[in-house]
C-alpha cells in the first residue's frame, strides 16, 4: 500500500480553487494537491463531479448523456457527490439540483451554496477542503431549515462510484455467546434486497457488495457502522470514506449511518447524520472524509490483505 502522506520533497502548497470548464460545464472548480483532485460544479449543483489521483481515473461514475446538461425541473443524477435528506421521499429528496451554485473561499475552504429549494424550503451547502500532506479531502454537508415549518430530516451524502469495484463495511468484532448475548448492530434490508444476489459476500470482518455490469437488478443494504467507514476497492485504488456515528442519536431507516445501493451501471456508497428537527433557520451537518489510495497488492489479494496496511497505518479509521 502506497502510504498516505505525500512525500516532503513535494510541492505542499495548495492553489486556491481554479475556475475550470469539465464535460460541457464551463464554471467548474478545481482543488489539488500534487497527489489527488476534485471538481465541483457551479452551474448545477452542488455536486463533486469528480474525485481521483491527478491525471488518473475518476473514481465516481459519470453518466456522459447528462454531462454538461442542465434539465430543468427534472432530476438527473449527474453523477459524482451529492447531498440528499433522508428518510427518503419522492418528489422531495431527490429534488432538481439543476440551478446555479454560489460559492466562496474562506480560511482555507470552498464552500458551495445551492439556491433555496421550493419543497420543502431549505438550502444544501457542502464546505470541502484537500489536506497540503495527505490524499485526504474533508467534507462538511449542512442542511438549513428556510422554511416556516418544522422539518424532522437527516443529511444524506452519497458518493456514487465508477463500475468495476466492490464496496467493503467492517463487520462488528466477533464474540462467542458465553460472552455476549445481546445484539451488536441492525443490517438493514430493502423490500428489494435479496441476500443469495452473488454480489454480497458475508464474511466474518467484512460485507462486500460488488458492482456487476451484467446484472439489471437493483440491490441495497444497509447498517449502522460503530467503526465510522466504508471503502470501495476498484483496480489498483482504494477509496475510503470516513464518518461519525453520534451516540445516542436517532439515525433514518431502522438506524443506518450508511447505506450501499448498486445497479449496473454504478455503486453508491452513502453516508447519513442523526435525524433532527429543525425549526425556521436551523441547521444541521454531517461531515466526511475521503482518502485516495494505491494498493500494490497483488489481483488475487484477499480484502483484508488489501485494507490491513491501510487499517493498521498511520490514518485510523
Amino acid at each position: 500500500m502506497i502510504p498516505p502522506s505525500i512525500s516532503k520533497s513535494q510541492n505542499h502548497q495548495i492553489k486556491k480553487s481554479s475556475v475550470v470548464s469539465y464535460s460541457g460545464w464551463q464554471n467548474c472548480l478545481r482543488l489539488a494537491n500534487s497527489e489527488i483532485e476534485l471538481i465541483a460544479t457551479t452551474d448545477v449543483g452542488p455536486r463533486i463531479i469528480r474525485f481521483g489521483f491527478v491525471g488518473g481515473k475518476n473514481e465516481f461514475v459519470e453518466y456522459e448523456e447528462q454531462l454538461g446538461r442542465n434539465f430543468g425541473s427534472q432530476y438527473k443524477s449527474y453523477g459524482g457527490h451529492r447531498l440528499w435528506i433522508a428518510p427518503e421521499i419522492e418528489g422531495i429528496t431527490n429534488h432538481p439540483d439543476n440551478l446555479p451554485v454560489d460559492w466562496k473561499e474562506k480560511n482555507g475552504w470552498l464552500i458551495l451554496d445551492s439556491q433555496i429549494e421550493k419543497k420543502p424550503k431549505i438550502q444544501k451547502q457542502i464546505r470541502l477542503r484537500i489536506s497540503p500532506t495527505e490524499n485526504r479531502v474533508d467534507l462538511v454537508h449542512r442542511i438549513t431549515n428556510k422554511g416556516s415549518k418544522s422539518r424532522t430530516l437527516a443529511p444524506w451524502a452519497l458518493s456514487v462510484m465508477a463500475p468495476g469495484g466492490r464496496a467493503v463495511f467492517p463487520q462488528e468484532p466477533f464474540q462467542p455467546h458465553s460472552r455476549r448475548v445481546l445484539p451488536v448492530r441492525p443490517l438493514v434490508l430493502w423490500s428489494y434486497t435479496r441476500m443469495t444476489d452473488a454480489r454480497y459476500v458475508w464474511g466474518d470482518n467484512f460485507v462486500e457488495i460488488k458492482q456487476d455490469s451484467t446484472s439489471t437488478s437493483l440491490q441495497k443494504i444497509g447498517a449502522r457502522i460503530t467503526k465510522g467507514w466504508a471503502a470501495y476497492i476498484n483496480g489498483d485504488r482504494v477509496f475510503l470514506k470516513k464518518f461519525p456515528l453520534k451516540k445516542n442519536a436517532t439515525y433514518p431507516d431502522f438506524g443506518c449511518n450508511a447505506e450501499f445501493f448498486t445497479n449496473a451501471k454504478m455503486l453508491e456508497v452513502e453516508s447519513l447524520g442523526p435525524l433532527v428537527t429543525l425549526k425556521r433557520g436551523e441547521w444541521t451537518e454531517h461531515r466526511e472524509s475521503w482518502f485516495l489510495f494505491r494498493t500494490v497488492a497483488p489481483r488475487s489479494a484477499s480484502t483484508a490483505e488489501i485494507l490491513s496496511p491501510l487499517l493498521l497505518g498511520k490514518m485510523k479509521v
